[in-house]
């Protein structure tokens, strides 16, 4: 318990005024207003330099997932994109986005399951997201491993997003909010708000699962210039997300 409080503190600090602005609605050109990370966020930045600038950094291998608590009462699904589908996006050298899905996905499992939350692994296509009934489900992926050199602001950061014509507006407003702001301050990673993309406020297992089950889905970072984050920091992206979670499912709605 004292571990989800100090998650809930950490965040919810700013989630009011960021659920206020954005009010559950997109600007006229379907993006989500810029999340500028709070203090403590920017506080938070990688422990140690990125390798030089070429260099190969391969990810770290998907752990091992650890049993739910019997008691537990709060049931969350996890989709690790593309898994058991396609590669994804894919970089030059072979990383492919699938790893990247995976290994986070696996730790933001173990942290959930950890906390006493019961919470399953789920395929891009599993057969269990037709009709899903849980109090949250979060699909997490990675952007491309394309440069975009004149790309302005610059490839790097996360995005969140929910369903365009959500069912439960409010809970998916709360949900996005505490994704973004928790991700942001454990990372130190900006919300790159002019890249959230058709496929993922029309993704398709928001139309699968339960309407009344809130969802969301993540694009954690670029494969090219945020990559020593999402493979060398896996832990650190899933504990955003896993803290993100903690602030939906146990904070207290904003005001």
């Amino acid at each position: 318990m004292a571990s989800r409080l100090v998650v809930i503190v950490s965040c919810i600090a700013a989630l009011g005024a960021m659920v206020r602005g954005w009010g559950g609605a997109r600007s006229t050109d379907g993006t989500f207003p810029q999340v500028n990370p709070s203090p403590a966020a920017s506080a938070v930045a990688p422990a140690d330099s990125p390798p030089p600038a070429g260099q190969s950094v391969a990810p770290a291998a998907t752990v091992q997932l650890v049993n739910t608590p019997p008691s537990s009462t709060v049931h969350v699904g996890i989709v690790a994109g593309h898994w058991g589908s396609d590669t994804g996006a894919t970089c030059p050298d072979g990383l492919t986005e699938v790893e990247i899905n995976l290994d986070i996905a696996g730790r933001v499992v173990n942290g959930l399951r950890t906390l006493g939350y019961q919470a399953d692994l789920l395929e891009e296509m599993d057969s269990r997201l037709e009709g899903y009934r849980a109090d949250a489900l979060v699909s997490i992926h990675a952007d491309s491993c394309v440069d975009y050199p004149d790309a302005t602001p610059p490839a790097s950061g996360f995005k969140v997003a929910s369903v365009e014509d959500s069912l439960v507006p409010e809970a998916e407003a709360r949900l996005v909010a505490c994704l973004a702001q928790c991700y942001a301050a454990r990372t130190g990673m900006f919300f790159h708000a002019n890249s959230i993309t058709y496929d993922m406020i029309y993704y398709h297992s928001f139309y699968e699962i339960d309407g009344q089950t809130p969802g969301a889905i993540i694009e954690t970072g670029f494969m090219l210039n945020d990559r020593y984050m999402l493979t060398e920091r896996a832990d650190r992206v899933a504990q955003g997300i896993v803290d993100g979670i903690v602030c939906f499912i146990e904070g207290e709605a904003p005001q």
